[in-house]
């Protein structure tokens, strides 16, 4: 078992919190849940669409840190977001952006749950995810 922090805000948010933004077990990786923010500031976009795209990208990010390839391997997703993603053209966004990272025929399982608020003022989204690599570590 092996526990990873990419670079950038989110190691002031590990130190801070006292948390790991990854867990690599076997051949499995759990994240915790990734926001829109700037992997170098920490700001949040204020358009929706870059914001879901970031958090996204930082799922990504996060994945490859603890040595997966990517969106491809993920096989679960819970999604939790504010009622301003919570709209036909939110969700559109959402599987829009879905679409980009997965591709056509990945299809992970989703569990989406609307919330009041989420960690830091301004996110609207925060996405958590689990993969299923190839090989042990």
């Amino acid at each position: 078992m092996k526990f990873f922090t990419y670079p950038g805000f989110t190691e002031g948010l590990s130190t801070h919190s006292h948390y790991s933004q990854s867990l690599r077990l076997n051949n499995k990786i759990h994240t915790s849940g990734q926001g829109g923010w700037n992997q170098s500031t920490g700001q949040i976009p204020t358009s929706i669409k870059e914001e879901i795209n970031q958090a996204f990208t930082n799922v990504e990010t996060v994945l490859k840190s603890a040595g997966g390839k990517g969106w491809t391997e993920v096989y679960k997703v819970n999604l939790y977001y504010t009622k301003e993603i919570a709209t036909e053209e939110g969700i559109s966004v959402l599987g829009e952006i879905m679409k980009k990272f997965c591709g056509e025929q990945h299809r992970p399982l989703l569990t989406a749950v609307e919330v009041a608020g989420l960690a830091l003022q301004g996110m609207r989204i925060e996405v958590e995810v689990s993969a299923l690599v190839e090989g042990e570590e």
